[in-house]
């Protein structure tokens, strides 16, 4: 009987469980279920013990481990398992190495602190500890190369829908994939792919979301937010993981069985901030102007520009920036 055993028992009731209910599940003693009660306890849980009715959960450390991770997840194979470090250099470089070594599609790797993370165009990205989430998937998707770079707008959505149904706040996406409230970031992705002569071997995609900071360095202060200084106090990140890959998982078998984003376009287009905007495009050797209408279902975004034209615009390393502000 492991931690992640019992935290998942107390999860699934809103009510007490019993410790004989506990003890004949898992097959175990009183004691032994005691004990595993009291080093959680020890770790930061509270945990109601009543005489003839058991034990509940009534509050928990903000913390990420695999147990408490795993403890909360609804899915059926995303996230699990879950491997959780307290400092690690990247998750994206973990989950390749794992992956190369046979790690099975759906592992979650987390990172309490993160020193050497890579943002787009190989920027440098730290994730500061007890703050923020940095995680990645490892993914083995049965499509064509072309079609992985949708696998980012798909993570896009299911942060934006999970954040959104969490602390009911207008949470949108600036196209491609960055997650924006109030006109500032709080979520970042990437997305990178080994490939054999022929198919794609694994995909992982990370993702970094500005949870539980209190502040930015000057440069990023018009750009950046966290979802505590939105919110006014802090939130479980914990939580928070679960219901992201709840949602991923349930927008990536939609995108996987339609072989592009037909199934999930309407939902994008719905949180798409840039749509009905004016928007800059920002390719290498080349700018243009234009009114964004939405993405179609290879994920490009369609740009009327001025002259009446439609451009579809591949993410790619092209840039999309508002006229009037970063959306």
């Amino acid at each position: 009987m492991t931690k992640l055993d019992v935290l998942t028992a107390l999860r699934e009731k809103d009510d007490y469980v019993s410790g004989q209910e506990l003890c004949e599940r898992f097959q175990v003693s009183r004691t032994a279920v005691w004990k595993r009660i009291r080093q959680l306890q020890a770790e930061g849980y509270e945990i109601e013990a009543v005489p003839n009715r058991g034990y509940r959960i009534s509050g928990c450390p903000d913390v990420i481990a695999a147990e408490e991770v795993g403890s909360r997840l609804k899915t059926k194979w995303m996230g699990r398992p879950v491997r959780y470090f307290e400092v690690i250099d990247s998750t994206n470089r973990y989950a390749k190495k794992a992956a190369e070594d046979g790690a099975p599609e759906g592992l979650l790797v987390i990172g309490d602190e993160q020193t050497a993370g890579r943002g787009r165009s190989g920027r440098h990205w730290t994730t500061p500890p007890g703050t923020a989430i940095a995680m990645t998937i490892l993914l083995r998707p049965e499509i064509a190369a072309d079609r992985i770079a949708m696998t980012t707008l798909v993570m896009g959505l299911a942060v934006t829908q999970a954040v959104r149904e969490l602390y009911d706040i207008p949470a949108g996406i600036k196209w491609p994939n960055d997650v924006v409230i109030d006109g500032k970031k709080i979520c970042g992705i990437l997305t990178e792919m080994t490939t054999d002569m022929v198919s794609v071997s694994y995909i992982v995609v990370g993702v970094g979301i500005n949870a539980n900071m209190d502040a930015f360095p000057e440069e990023l202060q018009s750009t950046a937010a966290s979802l505590k200084m939105v919110l006014g106090h802090e939130v479980n990140r914990a939580e928070l993981i679960a219901a992201v890959m709840q949602h991923f998982e349930y927008y990536y078998e939609q995108f996987l069985a339609a072989g592009d984003l037909s199934a999930v376009m309407e939902r994008y287009n719905e949180l798409l901030l840039n749509r009905g905007r004016k928007v800059r495009v920002l390719e290498p050797g080349h700018e243009y102007t234009g009114m964004a209408e939405g993405i179609d279902s290879m994920g490009e975004l369609l740009v009327r520009r001025e002259d009446g034209t439609l451009a579809r615009v591949y993410a790619g390393e092209v840039s999309v920036r508002g006229v009037y502000g970063y959306v």
